[in-house]
């Protein structure tokens, strides 16, 4: 098993609540086990985290320390930690041109609805962040299992493709 820890860095739109979730669980994996480091950034970033993605992480006991919304710029630039993989987890930034990554990280659309977009009373915005926060959950452990020093590159760009769909 290789000692690397791969960077990983989830993308959205404005950097307010799927991404900034997906980063702090995969962080916060038990199976991550320090085989990765997430981070989070936005095309368009709103400048605040949502307070429900707050809510929610830390009631998932998930550490929300130094989270922000910010620029996908801010990991383009040089000396910014290489990325290894690059998720989009929102349909805007899936059809958005992405910065070119130095490294070329591998790359995959995993397509999440915004939960910040749902209206209605508390209980139903709650309902739609932890549906988001779920499904997220589900395809990060899905990813964080992966035998990644196994698998070639084709065969680990199918698998991560593939994790998107479910």
């Amino acid at each position: 098993m290789s000692d690397t820890v791969r960077n990983v860095l989830f993308l959205c739109t404005h950097n307010s609540a799927r991404s900034i979730m997906a980063e702090a669980i995969l962080n916060g994996l038990s199976m991550n086990r320090g085989r990765f480091h997430a981070f989070s950034a936005g095309s368009q970033p709103s400048g605040s985290v949502q307070p429900l993605a707050i809510e929610l992480l830390t009631r998932n006991h998930l550490s929300i320390a130094g989270v922000r919304s910010k620029s996908w710029d801010e990991f383009a630039q040089a000396g910014s930690p290489e990325m290894h993989f690059v998720f989009t987890v929102c349909d805007d930034a899936a059809q958005e041109t992405c910065p070119v990554w130095p490294s070329q990280p591998m790359t995959a659309h995993w397509g999440i609805a915004d939960p910040s977009t749902v209206e209605g009373d508390t209980e139903t915005r709650q309902r739609a962040y932890f549906q988001a926060f779920h499904q997220l959950q589900n395809r990060i452990s899905l990813f964080a299992n992966l035998p990644i020093d196994k698998l070639d590159r084709l065969s680990l760009q199918a698998q991560l493709h593939a994790i998107g769909k479910n």
